[in-house]
């Protein structure tokens, strides 16, 4: 996930060179890669690279809606639940906000899902009562799986969004104090150029009214 336009810093650069890391792990696991791209500085990126890319989404980065998020969500559900695709893995590498200052590239494993089980009993008084689902469990499963992979998509759009503005201020914020420096810089050379010049034609016209004092005393 990336931005769909500049001026936001290293944002994009720096989602991007996680994603590389991420690519050249599940490479060196013996996995082949196929990369889903949203945001135009991503799809500009492996396009310059002349590297394929499966699908693309653009024109939401700074916005995002639930709508698109059900898009991707539903497109890479249906890769991954097509045998013939060979997807066995789904990964998302976005952008986490955890400050105004700070934002963090981030790779996470959306599919298939990981179950951790605990290793310690639960006590008597905190034993889960028992559910009956209708018509089965594994209908009701696959029907919140693309609930579940749609709002973990949406979520990841929300944060790259509020890091894609973080970003930007700050970027902003470095360009205004750098042309601010400019200007303070450029106004102090051009006062001392002024300076000297003012200076330089002081003294000529001081050598030349001496020189016709001196030349109208030889007169004398």
């Amino acid at each position: 996930m990336t931005s769909d336009r500049g001026l936001a810093g290293a944002y994009s650069s720096s989602v991007l060179k996680e994603a590389e890391r991420l690519t050249e792990k599940l490479r060196a696991e013996g996995k082949e890669v196929a990369v889903y791209i949203s945001g135009r500085k991503g799809v500009a990126y492996f396009n310059f690279r002349r590297r394929p890319i499966v699908d693309s989404w653009i024109g939401h980065s700074d916005q995002p809606t639930y709508d698109v998020a059900r898009e991707i969500g539903d497109r890479l559900i249906a890769e991954f639940l097509t045998e013939h695709t060979g997807v066995d893995e789904v990964h998302v590498v976005y952008t986490r906000f955890r400050s105004m200052l700070t934002q963090e590239p981030t790779a996470v494993r959306l599919l298939p899902l990981e179950v951790v089980e605990g290793t310690e009993p639960p006590e008597e008084s905190e034993l889960l009562p028992l559910y009956e689902f209708e018509p089965s469990a594994a209908e009701v499963l696959d029907g919140l799986l693309p609930k579940y992979v749609q709002s973990r998509i949406y979520f990841a759009l929300l944060q790259a969004a509020a890091s894609e503005l973080a970003a930007r201020q700050r970027a902003m914020k470095s360009a205004t104090d750098n042309a601010s420096e400019l200007i303070k810089k450029y106004t102090r050379i051009a006062n001392q150029a002024r300076q000297a010049g003012i200076t330089q034609e002081i003294s000529e016209i001081v050598g030349g009214v001496n020189a016709l004092a001196d030349a109208n005393a030889g007169a004398e």
